[in-house]
């Protein structure tokens, strides 16, 4: 059955990926080996992140950018990360009903991820999804964060290029943002930036990028926009194709396909020496423990816990 799934993944059939898609995101016990199967045929997309406060207009810009690298004959897969209910750990899919007009497009290939808790902003298997994306030989792949805090650095783990978008009333938050997700962007859109305050925000960020001693193969950019007019997309096209060519330039593609692969075994290891830890005896004492009124430090339980 893997193997039918494989053949049919590099004709880059529908139903291949998505079955694929879904055995590795339920974690299903042949996660493993589609992931080891799949892994030399990766590392050849151009992997954008986007990324912003909810209300941004990160849905509207990623609809312009799929339209605009379709136009270029790109073929693009675009993976939406939604937020989990922190009850049932359901996801509202609702920006793939936004994106219905693509559905008759063989080249693009969308998918609705739920957090299920990430921090980050990026489900857990958004990086395994975007592997299989890749080597079914999708040219660009966008992630659309969910956009619930400002500290989205997972993001960076796996794209090429990050988009942050604001708006003119970020202004005022640019401060709080410096340290997180505002280091990490390449390209910084101000949306909606007909609103009053657009010209304070992209002197604020113009600031920050005169100051900021991060070094980076092109500039940062700032690009005003309207999404519901579709104006500054030309210019975000323009800057990711730059992106995009030094992105594919063999001594870039071979650190990054070392760098994925370090974290591959890395997650490996990781995972197995859990499940080496979390053994029914190490369970019970845990438990044990935390239904004390008075709890023994942390320490002291670890050295009580079989390893």
């Amino acid at each position: 059955m893997i193997e039918d799934l494989l053949e049919g993944l590099k004709q880059k059939h529908i139903q291949s990926i998505s079955k694929l898609i879904s055995l590795v995101e339920n974690n299903n016990q042949e996660r493993q080996e589609i992931l080891d199967s799949i892994f030399p045929y990766t590392n050849n997309s151009f992997r954008i992140g986007i990324t912003g406060p909810p209300g941004a207009g990160k849905s509207t810009i990623t609809n312009l950018l799929i339209e605009k690298f379709r136009q270029h004959d790109f073929s693009v897969g675009v993976i939406l990360v939604d937020p989990s209910s922190p009850y049932t750990g359901g996801a509202l899919l609702g920006d793939r009903i936004r994106m219905d007009k693509y559905y008759t497009d063989k080249d693009v290939f969308i998918r609705s991820l739920a957090t299920r808790g990430s921090k980050g902003g990026l489900s857990d298997e958004a990086e395994s999804v975007a592997d299989i994306l890749d080597a079914a030989g999708f040219d660009i792949i966008i992630f659309e964060t969910v956009g619930v805090g400002q500290i989205e650095i997972d993001v960076v783990e796996q794209v090429d290029s990050v988009i942050l978008i604001l708006v003119p009333e970020s202004g005022d938050d640019i401060q709080m943002m410096k340290a997180g997700v505002i280091e990490i962007a390449d390209i910084f859109l101000i949306n909606k930036s007909d609103r009053k305050g657009s010209d304070y925000l992209y002197a604020s960020l113009e600031n920050f990028l005169n100051l900021s001693s991060l070094e980076k193969d092109i500039k940062s950019k700032i690009i005003k926009t309207v999404g519901t007019k579709g104006i500054g997309i030309n210019q975000i096209f323009k800057q990711l194709l730059e992106r995009r060519e030094i992105s594919l330039k063999k001594e870039t593609i071979n650190t990054k396909h070392k760098s994925k692969y370090i974290k591959r075994i890395n997650d490996l290891i990781i995972a197995k020496a859990k499940n080496k830890f979390w053994t029914e005896k190490n369970i019970n004492i845990v438990k044990r423990e935390s239904q004390n009124k008075k709890k023994i430090p942390l320490s002291k339980l670890f050295k009580k816990l079989s390893i």
